[in-house]
This record gives structure tokens, sequence and C-alpha cells, in this order.
């Protein structure tokens, strides 16, 4: 077990951390949360999990292996550093770099290229033969500074968002403006816990984004419509991206034609842009809910987005789930998402 760290997305206060724990979970990895500071969560596992973080998370930015943490203060951090054996870190003869960030505007008494500065010149004196690389470095040490804390260590692993920025709806064959954004919809899938060749089914799957993001992420996804045209530009976007689903379905979320699957993740029509068909969505919801309960073994998870307004938490644990986090996103003024996660027990 080593102790680490990683930088979060700031774009929602409680999904990245729900996100990042769901997938160690997921992958069978051992955690212990050390410490949650604002966009940075301190745990210790085991390393290999940054490849299935790095593999897997829409919004972790930077994995890293913790050096040491101190007081967000440089004088603190330059003797910290000072104690560390360097040479257990760096390759006589290797480049390394120093970035130091500042998380929303916390420590702003702290000149983060100074610190920076200050820190790579005790690195580059204490290692033997190192040099500073600040395009190219075989090493990078990145500082967080975050609440009161400057948490120090060696980047094992960024996760670029651009790969989600080029599967936009707009960027696809088929678009339709009820589409989930691919980092929301890959988030979700998260936090339904799939393991790769995990069948995911979404009974509501509209233009394919909750199942384009589970199929990237080695899953075998099962879609299914209630409508036709939808169900054939779900098609025409899996072959945009080389995806094979194990079916498409034109049926109702009321009686879905499915034996079993592993998990459910769903986005269901709320009637603005996506049509409910004269059912409200609450009674979509407890429907699909009730269908779908006995098509899950025990523990399976289900993720699903509803308007904060319908109380999806409560309508899961009257069906008989675990209701196990809700997270709630802003959309628009009209608009808030409960993102629900439940378990079958």
């Amino acid at each position: 077990m080593a102790r680490l760290f990683f930088l979060l997305s700031g774009e929602h206060e409680t999904l990245p951390a729900a996100e990042l724990k769901a997938i160690l979970e997921a992958e069978g990895y051992a955690y212990k949360v050390l410490e949650k500071l604002d966009q940075v969560l301190r745990i210790e596992a085991d390393t290999k999990c940054v490849e299935a973080v790095k593999r897997r998370a829409a919004l972790t930015r930077v994995c890293a292996s913790e050096i040491f943490m101190c007081k967000a203060e440089p004088s603190e951090a330059v003797k910290a550093l000072r104690s560390v054996n360097i040479g257990e870190l760096l390759k006589r003869g290797e480049t390394f770099a120093v970035r130091v960030k500042h998380v929303k505007s916390h420590a702003r008494h702290v000149d983060g290229m100074t610190l920076e500065r200050k820190l790579g010149e005790i690195i580059l004196n204490m290692a033997e033969n190192a040099k500073v690389n600040l395009q190219t470095p075989q090493k990078t040490f990145v500082g967080l500074l975050t609440d009161d804390k400057f948490v120090f260590g060696l980047k094992l692993a960024d996760v670029p968002p651009k790969p989600f920025m080029d599967r936009r709806p707009k960027n696809r064959p088929f678009f339709h403006p009820s589409a989930m954004p691919p980092k929301l919809a890959r988030c979700m899938v998260n936090l339904a816990k799939p393991k790769a060749g995990s069948l995911v089914f979404d009974p509501f799957c509209g233009t394919g984004s909750i199942l384009i993001e589970a199929a990237l992420m080695g899953c075998r996804v099962l879609g299914m419509d209630i409508q036709r045209r939808m169900a054939k530009g779900s098609l025409k976007n899996f072959k945009h991206f080389g995806i094979e689903p194990e079916g498409l379905i034109v049926a109702d979320a009321r009686n879905p034609p499915v034996k079993t699957v592993d998990c459910v993740v769903a986005d269901p029509p709320y009637g603005r842009s996506a049509t409910t068909l004269k059912r409200t969505t609450r009674q979509i919801i407890i429907e699909c809910l009730e269908a779908v309960y006995d098509k899950l073994g025990k523990d399976s998870h289900i993720c699903m987005a509803a308007p904060k307004t319908i109380g999806i938490s409560q309508i899961g644990t009257t069906l008989g789930y675990k209701h196990i986090e809700s997270h709630f996103v802003y959309v628009h003024r009209s608009l808030t998402r409960e993102i629900a996660v439940f378990k079958k027990v």
C-alpha cells in the first residue's frame, strides 16, 4: 500500500471523489481514504490502481505518489523536501521538472513559480547528475496548494479531458438535444461499478452516450429505446466509434425483453427535449426500476439520473433497492439532475 493523491476536476463538488472510489471498488483495489481536501483526495492503495483510474476516470486530472504533505508555507515545503532521499526517486542522469498548482484561490500568499524554482534547485543539488527539462522531463514532481496544505509527490499519470471533448454530442453522426455529455455519462457508468466484460444495460439509450462510454471502458453494452429512430441513431453513433453492442432493442422499459444484466445505467426522458410518450417521468422511473429488479443479480448496481423534483432516491428505496448515494448536478434554472446510485440487496 502506497500513499497516493489525486487532483480531481472542479466541475462538481461530490462526483469526482465518488467516481474515483467507485473505480477502485469496481477494479477490486483495497484503499483507505486519508484525507479529502478541496479537489484533492489522499488515499493509501496499491500503485497499480493508477492505471485503472487513468483508463476509466472522467473527473480525475492527475494521479501522483505522495512524497510529503505540510502546511502551505514555502519554508515548510523546503524543510520537508530536504529530509527526502531523492536518490530513491530520481535515477542518475534523469531529467525532471517541478510543477506547483494552486487549487482555486487557496494559499494565494504562496508564489507558485518561486516555490517551483526553490524545490527544483534542492532536487538538482541532492540528485546525482540530474538535469532540469521543462518540456519533456522523464519525471515530474507535482505540488498542490489546497486548503491550508501543500501536497507534494511524483506524478504517475495525467488523465487528459480532450478525448471527452472529441466525443461531444454535436461531433457524432446522430445528434439529439437530450444527449448526455460524455464526461457525465462516463462518470455514471463508473458509479454503477462494472468491470471490463460486464454487461451494461441502458433501457433509454437515446443517442447512445452512456453505452459509448461503457464500451470504451471495455464493457459489453446492451441498449434499448421505445423509439425506433433513436435506436437507429444509436447504431450510427456506435459504428462511428467502432463499437459493436450485444444488441439494440426497440421496446418499452416497462417490459424489457432481457434475461440478466450486470448493471443498469440510465437517463430517462424528462419531457423537455426527449418525449415521455404521455407518461410522467415519475411513472417511467417507477416502472423501469420495477422491471429491471429481477434482471439484476444480488449486489448489482443501478445509476440513474432524474430531475431533483422527482425524488428518485425515495422511489428506489420504496421499491426494495438500497440507496447508496446521490449527487445533484445543476443543468439550468428549471433543471437540476439527481444522479442516484442503488444496489440490489
